[in-house]
């Protein structure tokens, strides 16, 4: 999940009910063009549904419930599942030093977690389909972390008021889960992030959908490719700043840009931390070292302007174009001899 600035806007909190079964019997309403906030997509860019500011969430859903037994992030309100969201204490701050002890309990922690968000990642994906709801998509994420013993790391983080993030064709980053069924022709984000016995992992990918045209399998073939070639140059000893020069490199060389809105971040025991990683080239000094947990996370946008503005609902942020956008993200360890990629699933 990226960080940046954001100004967090909601009204109340009510109650929505919501049945998913390990059958995937999902909430399925079929696929149709004609979803209130869809618009038509800018033609230079193909052919898919625009999503609009419109369809921002007006009120936040209650949260899925959580076993007491599965620990929970700090930042979590006490009393964030019984009360209403304005009315949820202040939240603590998460505790650890920056980065990982190799050879110790935390490197062995924070791998686990890393694992376990790859590995529900790609459950997500393989039933990922037309006419699925992006709160269906939520809906699994959060049973299969609650089912493993972890805490979806976004419930309760800012407010945020469900497990995952769902970013659909024109949406940057931070959308969502809601009642909009996905179409054949969309491409969308799922980001998750899990606490898992101490630890966050986190990743995302871009998932293409069967009807998707040309430009939108490019985008998300592109942006797959940036954050691998990010990672081939990251190593003890490495630029912090090589990151962000070879994914702006490789998405110009496409006709594309990198949203620079949103950054990667260290994490660990704590969610967010440093350092902060630029997408986009810069001139930061910092060397990578032994230790060293961050996530790269590159969001490409179609064309040349890649930023976006935020929704009312405080959280989704969309191109200002109607361009669309793909993110993909992995978790990275700086060893003594390399990069490990604990969120990679293999």
């Amino acid at each position: 999940m990226t960080t940046a600035v954001r100004a967090l806007r909601a009204t109340a909190s009510t109650r929505r009910v919501l049945s998913v079964s390990r059958s995937r019997c999902f909430s399925y309403s079929a696929p149709h063009a004609d979803w209130p906030h869809n618009t038509p997509s800018p033609s230079q860019f193909g052919t898919y549904a625009v999503l609009s500011p419109a369809s921002a969430m007006q009120v936040y859903p209650d949260p899925r419930p959580v076993p007491e037994s599965i620990p929970r992030p700090a930042y979590v309100p006490s009393n964030y599942f019984t009360a209403p969201i304005w009315e949820h204490l202040p939240g603590g701050e998460e505790v650890g030093a920056d980065g990982i002890k190799l050879g110790s309990d935390e490197e062995k922690g924070v791998r686990a977690a890393g694992r376990l968000a790859g590995e529900v990642l790609a459950a997500v994906g393989k039933v990922i389909e037309p006419g699925m709801t992006t709160d269906d998509i939520d809906a699994v994420v959060h049973e299969m972390a609650v089912k493993h013993g972890a805490y979806p790391s976004p419930l309760g983080y800012s407010h945020f008021p469900r497990s995952c993030t769902t970013s659909v064709n024109n949406v940057i980053a931070h959308g969502i889960p809601d009642s909009r069924p996905l179409l054949a022709t969309d491409i969308v984000n799922v980001d998750i992030t899990l606490y898992y016995n101490g630890f966050h992992g986190d990743t995302s990918a871009t998932f293409v959908l069967p009807a998707a045209d040309a430009p939108g399998r490019e985008l998300v073939r592109v942006t797959r490719e940036s954050l691998e070639l990010a990672i081939d140059v990251c190593g003890p000893g490495k630029s912090y700043a090589s990151i962000g020069r070879v994914i702006e490199e490789h998405a110009r060389k496409h006709g594309m840009s990198v949203n620079t809105q949103f950054v990667g971040h260290g994490i660990g025991r704590k969610f967010h931390a440093y350092p902060h990683i630029l997408h986009h080239k810069n001139h930061e000094r910092a060397l990578m070292k032994p230790g060293d947990c961050f996530t790269i996370e590159p969001p490409l946008v179609q064309g040349s302007r890649p930023r976006g503005g935020l929704w009312d609902d405080g959280w989704t942020v969309a191109t200002d174009t109607g361009a669309r956008s793909a993110q993909f993200e992995h978790q990275i360890l700086i060893t003594e001899t390399g990069a490990d990629v604990l969120t990679r699933v293999t």
